[in-house]
């Protein structure tokens, strides 16, 4: 299934949630909290401005990302769990 996201929107797909602790202590499933980072699998055109123009993205498809602990919509695609999100609920992008 292909989904191209509207306006200001992204597709976010969270990166693995860590089985154990830098110390090397696992975490049981019931202790683990969805990772607040992701890889941006696709992009809206951009924000649509009172005026009618658009002001493109500055997110791309690719970019990891940090956003909100409650943010977005999560949905299922290919029995993939991914996240639709606002430009705006993006708190960075992290470069490695």
């Amino acid at each position: 299934m292909k989904i191209r996201p509207l306006q200001d929107r992204l597709i976010v797909k969270r990166v693995a949630e860590e089985n154990k602790t830098k110390g090397g202590l696992f975490i049981p499933d019931t202790a683990k909290e969805k990772p607040l980072e992701g890889k941006v699998v696709a992009v809206g055109n951009g924000k649509v401005l009172e005026d009618g123009k658009v002001r493109p993205m500055d997110i791309k498809a690719g970019d990891t990302i940090l956003f909100s602990k409650y943010a977005g919509t999560e949905i299922k695609i290919d029995g993939e769990e991914h996240l639709i999100l606002r430009e705006e609920d993006v708190l960075g992008v992290i470069e490695k």
